[in-house]
């Protein structure tokens, strides 16, 4: 095993003292305290490598009042410009590889033994903590990072959402809280085609019929059902022609019925105008993650399956939350997407409750209960990222949990990347590898995907 070429030229210029060990994993994705990440940031005066460990967030706001400069993140085209000149594949965290001012998070050398990233394959560099500090001597030191665990939320049985959001509200907005927070946070009213397809879902005697008369009285949404029904994704023969068409050729009621409620939802709130950059578009994420939880189901044994419907719905909505942070907390809301890019591999929800002390899962939960979507869907908004949840619909939440994370091996989302217990897999009655193997068939239908998306955006 060696280190590339760049690299060991540092160590050995420093009479360093190192061992080489191979990862099955991605070092990018380690939690380890041990293990050592960076980020790169920059301002007018130039860039500025921060050192931290890999079971915590950086704080970019510490790294500014440590250093007295207003930092952002450097952006993944210069990045790659830069692993490029230097022929890595990633940024190394060996301190002295990048000419860049270097900071270090004061608890790395409070540790014994240190994983470095050399920035190629899965070639780990083992350092004592005595022979980094000698690469460090020049280095800034202080708390730049926090703590991953120090941002868990307690048990989910103690968790108190509606507080939580009120104490954000009246934290971060000009806003107060009311008699009711719905009131407070003024957001628009529940779409009236949204409402009439709510009324329809729990109508026993509805009809493809009365669905089409909702969907045909909004022109817009009506457009955006015939298109997705006519998208070579399908393959439907002949020309689609109306809702009637998609239903009964393409489409079906159940997912004619939540496809069009999601799309009436999500119209409903306006696109941020800010957003993390290197990670997909809010609309991307929805017609993925509800693509791939189809997906999903279809590889289920049909005996253990749960409603195809409700499962498209969740993951269509799956990040509505995201589009209530941008409208509730505008500035705040431009300060996440920057901790995102500086954390690209962190669970949001933990950049979030650092900075708001309440997630997008929370509000957006939140919203869907207020406007009486299904207890579904809500849990699975909620609870997406919580293994641990159990109850009689965590289905919905585990797909999303296994969905959201396998799409992110392939781009889309912003999920962590983060192992999927097996237990999860276990209790939904599917099998790792061809849950695999459908979000591959779905990759493979990224043209026609990416085809619906910007019909969507448009």
């Amino acid at each position: 095993m060696s280190v590339p070429a760049a690299i060991e030229q540092v160590l050995t210029q420093h009479n360093i003292e190192y061992g080489i060990t191979e990862s099955s994993q991605q070092f990018a994705l380690s939690t380890q305290a041990n293990s050592v990440k960076t980020a790169l940031l920059e301002d007018s005066d130039g860039k500025v490598q921060v050192l931290y460990g890999a079971d915590s967030i950086l704080d970019i706001d510490a790294v500014g009042t440590l250093t007295d400069r207003k930092l952002k993140p450097t952006s993944s085209n210069d990045i790659e410009t830069i692993c490029s000149k230097l022929q890595l594949e990633r940024l190394p965290t060996v301190p002295r590889a990048l000419n860049y001012d270097l900071v270090v998070d004061q608890r790395l050398l409070e540790l014994t033994q240190l994983e470095l990233d050399s920035g190629s394959e899965q070639n780990i560099i083992d350092l004592e903590t005595q022979q980094f500090k000698q690469l460090i001597s020049e280095a800034t030191i202080g708390t730049v990072a926090i703590a991953e665990q120090s941002l868990q939320a307690g048990t989910l049985d103690n968790v108190d959402d509606v507080e939580e959001i009120s104490k954000a509200v009246a934290n971060f907005t000009q806003l107060r809280i009311k008699q009711r927070l719905e009131e407070t946070l003024e957001f628009p009213p529940l779409p009236d085609t949204a409402q009439r397809i709510i009324k329809l879902r729990v109508d026993p005697n509805a009809d493809i019929k009365d669905l089409s008369d909702i969907v045909e009285s909004d022109p817009s949404l009506a457009a955006q059902v015939v298109s997705w029904a006519a998208s070579p994704y399908y393959a439907a023969p002949g020309k689609i022609k109306s809702v009637h068409d998609a239903i009964v050729r393409v489409l079906g009621f159940d997912l004619v019925l939540n496809l069009s409620l999601g799309l009436a939802l999500g119209k409903s709130m306006s696109m941020p105008k800010d957003c993390a950059k290197g990670f997909s578009p809010y609309w991307e994420q929805a017609v993925y993650t509800a693509t791939a939880v189809e997906a999903l189901v279809g590889a289920i044994p049909p005996k253990e399956r749960p409603s195809m419907g409700l499962s498209y719905l969740s993951g269509l909505l799956h990040n509505f939350g995201y589009l209530i942070l941008a409208q509730v907390f505008p500035p705040h809301f431009t300060n996440i997407c920057r901790y995102q890019e500086a954390n690209p591999f962190s669970n949001h929800a933990l950049i979030e409750r650092h900075l708001l002390g309440v997630t997008r899962e929370q509000l957006g939960s939140w919203l869907m209960k207020s406007w009486n979507m299904p207890e579904e869907v809500s849990s699975a908004i909620r609870f997406q990222n919580e293994v641990t949840y159990e109850n009689e619909d965590a289905t919905y939440a585990h797909l999303l949990f296994i969905a959201s994370r396998l799409l992110r091996k392939h781009g889309i989302g912003d999920a962590p990347l983060t192992e999927i217990p097996a237990s999860v897999y276990e209790q939904l009655h599917l099998d790792p590898e061809k849950a695999e193997e459908a979000i591959k068939q779905v990759m493979e239908s990224s043209t026609e995907l990416n085809l619906m998306v910007s019909n969507m955006a448009g």
